[in-house]
């Protein structure tokens, strides 16, 4: 199909009358959709709560274990008779 033919295939899809919508569609649309933001905003929330306990759980891991500090050495020999 070349681009003329193309071109004419869709002006002849977009000249017809669109199909009825049947009556009951919009009242499951709407309560699906409200659905689906209902699941999103609780997704989103969890998400939120999960992170929020890992950045809990790593300030307190890192207070309590604090791995910036040097760890003190045990290979040097112990200084006695000065």
């Amino acid at each position: 199909m070349n681009l003329p033919e193309r071109e004419a295939a869709v002006r002849r899809l977009l000249e017809r009358t669109p199909p009825p919508v049947p009556p009951g569609l919009y009242p499951d649309v709407v309560r699906r959709g409200g659905r689906m933001l209902r699941r999103r905003t609780a997704a989103r929330r969890l998400l939120w709560l999960l992170l929020l306990a890992a950045a809990v759980a790593f300030v307190v891991w890192a207070s309590a274990t604090r791995p910036w500090v040097e760890p003190p050495s045990d290979t040097t020999p112990p200084l006695t008779g000065w």
